[in-house]
């Protein structure tokens, strides 16, 4: 080692295998059933709708609907909405386009509210500006596993007869006041992708108490047919999102492991804290007041000159491969909506008869200080279920060991 604070190295769990992931028998034996029932269609299986019924217990909500990935959870919520063509849809800058595309999709816009620096969250502060007599929901991202504050988001949706989204799928178990994220808006939505708390490789859920978003969702996510329904037809434009009974049969399995699951990576993730507290230009990641956060990644900040070369050493001198800003840009940045890549040549809805009487839509950089001051200063570091206090020993020590060289760097040359 090129170092003496750091003598020896280890090899972290990474969730893009089995090293970081909690697969085992329970899986093997319902893909195993599955696979001898002959029949991996959700139409007529039986797991997808027991993974459903056992979400929506869990959560406490009444109706769950299982799709084919966060995506998809996203995009069924935003139909449940039904925007007419040129609504407009509020989100976060710094989300995945998974959590973005859905709204274009359904004919409505993106609009960004800015973000608290800090903790990359966005506030009923930040959201109110951006509301317009054309806003017909808000999507609040439940980042790294932290909850929003949803009361006062809660407070401002109401005023403003808005439905509330809750895109929670980094955010498994998180509560916020005591209430699990994904049950105080009026829909919320998860993801079982390969990296996240529980994962059936690619998988969704989107949950509500509302009858009707509980209809709609389920209707939009098998092509609109109303099975069961006196006179089933194909009510309305939908696609085809239906969940494989073998993802099912995994996520039934992974879903008696999550409480066991989030409790290691918050038992980590706090002696992680400890080893880091103190740190002279270093933010540790805090749940919102009221909130317990539940670490899809744990999240550091740092001087944003520091940044790069922090992950550079932690990748190169010690093999932890942090991830300086999180995304390499902002969503508003990207070029299908800096351009308004939509359908075509169109560029539509943003241009058309559906917006002939609105202002053009404004993602000017200016407007969103707190989400580019926010990325420019974050570290990303891995995390899933399978740290121990070795693991977590060895990257407080590394990280210690990184930044002391890269202060001492930055003396030499000042």
């Amino acid at each position: 080692m090129a170092t003496a604070e750091v003598k020896w190295r280890v090899r972290l769990p990474s969730e893009a295998n089995a090293t970081g992931r909690t697969f085992g028998n329970e899986e093997l034996t319902l893909l195993r059933k599955v696979l001898e029932s002959g029949t991996l269609n959700c139409t007529k299986g039986t797991f997808v709708n027991q993974l459903e019924c056992a979400f929506a217990k869990r959560l406490g909500v009444a109706h769950a609907t299982a799709v084919t990935s966060g995506t998809a959870a996203i995009h069924a919520a935003v139909a449940a909405v039904n925007p007419n063509p040129g609504d407009e849809i509020i989100s976060s800058p710094i989300t995945d386009m998974g959590a973005i595309a859905p709204i274009l999709y359904q004919a409505a816009i993106p609009v960004f509210a800015d973000v608290d620096p800090r903790t990359l969250l966005v506030t009923a502060e930040t959201i109110a500006p951006r509301i317009t007599r054309r806003t017909k929901a808000i999507i609040v991202t439940h980042l790294f596993g932290n909850p929003c504050d949803m009361d006062p988001i809660m407070s401002l949706a109401r005023d403003h007869r808005l439905i509330v989204i809750e895109d929670c799928a980094q955010a498994f178990d998180a509560t916020d006041r005591g209430r699990i994220v994904g049950t105080i808006g009026h829909i919320g939505c998860f993801s079982l992708q390969q990296g996240k708390h529980i994962t059936s490789g690619e998988g969704g859920l989107a949950v509500t108490n509302d009858p009707d978003f509980g209809r709609r969702m389920r209707l939009f996510h098998d092509k609109a047919w109303g099975y069961g329904d006196p006179n089933p037809d194909h009510y309305f434009l939908a696609l085809n999102y239906r969940m494989t009974e073998l993802q099912g049969a995994v996520a039934v399995a992974q879903l008696e492991k999550l409480q066991s699951s989030v409790r290691q990576r918050q038992k980590m993730a706090q002696r992680l804290t400890a080893a880091l507290e103190g740190m002279r230009g270093v933010h540790l990641p805090r749940a919102t007041p009221g909130a317990t956060h539940v670490y899809w990644k744990y999240c550091l900040s740092s001087d944003a000159a520091n940044i790069g070369e922090l992950a550079r050493l932690l990748r190169d001198e010690y093999d932890i491969a942090s991830a300086p800003r999180y995304i390499q840009k902002p969503a508003f940045e990207c070029q299908v909506l800096r351009d308004r890549c939509t359908f075509g040549k169109s560029h539509w809805p943003y241009d058309g008869e559906c917006r002939a009487d609105d202002p053009p839509v404004d993602y000017d950089p200016t407007h969103f200080p707190g989400a580019l001051q926010g990325l420019a200063s974050i570290l990303v570091l891995p995390w899933n279920e399978r740290y121990t206090e070795e693991h977590v020993d060895y990257i407080a020590a590394a990280i210690k060991d990184a930044i002391t060289r890269v202060d001492r760097r930055r003396m030499n040359h000042g």
